[in-house]
């Protein structure tokens, strides 16, 4: 039976009994590994360059309220993603819970856009991390050959970007032996990110001069928004943390936990750290590839910019793992769903893990990663998130009204006006989006729904049950 079907028509207890599998996935996810992947999305590329552009190019000092907006609008969803995930606790984040709530077509459309989304993250994620380890490594005096540093269009004597491709492939493999593995790779990569931000913030403390907040909002509160909705992307990666429900071992109470507790922990550390940067040298002087670098090399801590430019590189690689876990595991539900062949919902007998998504997403991300520019890599990026974002604040909405009864082990507050500010704020922010993005992702679409159409709706628990139902009668 669907999803779809046993929300309507079962308790809780019961979707619980029939929707847990003996022997696909493995339990073994606690509470501070679900953070910590949700954490590994949340801080990366955002906490250690977006922070210096937006303020140098759009909000100025107040890249803080910058991000406080952000995360307001950013909560509205998690805590509606806190709600799903201890009511329907299995892998596909976005997409099971609008497969559960909101019928099988609006699954499949958001499912097949989270799984470009996610895909590409990985692929700008891993472009970015070459960058960061070709910059430690020219600090160390261990550069490159210049045909491995980046994708032919990105500079002269450039062929593929080697360090990207290895980087998603390695990930791939991590994924693949065993969750316990990437997820105990990830809590390192995540403390020792978060060490260094914290380091960012003690060490720079006593170098920050109030002068340099002056003028707070130098580009007006227009700026600071038109900030929010650059950093809003920098503030969504919780959701990756959800699409392990069935690797976790309590996921009913661990998974809402881990969204809120991820979520306020980067925000915390993203709006300190935005203060101290930004105080730490004049704000116009931040857009560039490794602004916190820069500041400390600049107020000559050359061993603080050692350590970030080092943790930045571990920080990222934990980005690339959250989205591909993520990735792998949409592709895995929606196979299991029929949607797509069975062939990708089987698990190695050995690992229990998805490998078959796993590794093939791992491979294409490596191709895009190698021999693509990562401005066209990610212009594509946001609209998906923004999508499933607004379906799942909607869904909240709707189940409320259809389903009551079901129990939940966490409840958005305010309904319905939480979701609705998460529905106002994507929609907002989707029509930011520039119109070359909405062409390709219009196209990607169109691929998909056919898709769909000739495959999906054909082979789909649904129409399995819909010919069950025609036999019989």
């Amino acid at each position: 039976m669907s999803l779809q079907a046993l929300v309507r028509t079962k308790p809780l207890e019961e979707l619980q009994s029939e929707m847990h599998r003996p022997g696909q996935f493995r339990r073994v996810l606690g509470l501070w590994q679900l953070t910590s992947i949700g954490l590994g999305g949340l801080i990366g590329v955002g906490i250690f360059v977006l922070t210096g552009v937006v303020a140098a190019t759009q909000a100025g000092p107040a890249v803080s309220l910058s991000f406080v907006i952000a995360g307001v609008a950013s909560a509205a969803a998690a805590l509606c993603y806190a709600e799903f995930a201890g009511m329907i606790p299995v892998a596909g984040s976005a997409y099971t819970y609008a497969y559960a709530v909101l019928g099988e077509l609006v699954a499949w459309v958001i499912g097949w856009d989270l799984l470009l989304e996610y895909a590409l993250v990985v692929a700008v994620v891993s472009i970015g991390w070459s960058g960061y380890l070709q910059a430690l490594l020219n600090q160390l005096g261990m550069g490159l050959p210049a045909w491995a540093m980046g994708a032919p269009a990105t500079g002269a004597g450039h062929v593929v970007d080697l360090a990207a491709m290895l980087a998603s492939l390695a990930v791939a493999g991590l994924l693949t032996l065993r969750i316990e593995w990437g997820a105990r790779f990830n809590a390192t990569m995540v403390v020792i990110k978060v060490a260094a931000v914290i380091l960012v913030i003690a060490a720079g403390l006593p170098y920050v001069h109030a002068a340099n907040w002056r003028p707070f909002m130098p580009y007006g509160f227009g700026g600071v928004v038109e900030g929010a909705a650059v950093v809003f992307f920098a503030v969504f990666g919780y959701d990756t943390l959800t699409t392990a429900a069935e690797e976790a071992v309590d996921p009913q109470r661990q998974l809402p936990r881990a969204v809120v507790l991820s979520l306020a922990i980067s925000l915390v550390l993203y709006v300190a750290m935005s203060l101290v940067l930004t105080g730490l040298a004049p704000y116009d002087t931040l857009n560039n590839a490794a602004p916190v670098a820069a500041a400390f090399t600049a107020i000559g801590l050359p061993w603080v910019t050692l350590i970030v430019s080092a943790a930045a590189v571990a920080g990222i690689a934990s980005v690339m793992l959250a989205f591909l876990l993520g990735c792998a595991r949409i592709w895995f539900a929606m196979s299991r769903d029929g949607l797509l062949p069975a062939w990708f919902a089987q698990v190695h007998p050995r690992f229990h893990t998805p490998h078959r998504p796993t590794l093939i997403a791992g491979a294409l991300t490596a191709l895009v990663a190698g021999f693509f520019p990562i401005r066209e890599v990610a212009e594509l990026v946001n609209i998906g998130t923004l999508s499933a974002f607004a379906i799942i604040c909607v869904a909240v909405i709707v189940l409320r009204r259809t389903r009551p009864d079901v129990k939940r082990t966490f409840r958005t507050p305010l309904v319905p006006w939480t979701p609705l500010a998460g529905v106002g704020f994507s929609v907002w922010l989707l029509s930011k989006l520039p119109a070359a993005a909405w062409e390709r992702f219009v196209v990607w679409m169109a691929f998909g729904l056919l898709i769909y159409f000739s495959y999906g709706r054909r082979h789909s628990v649904l129409a399995k049950a819909r010919g069950d139902r025609r036999g019989s009668a």
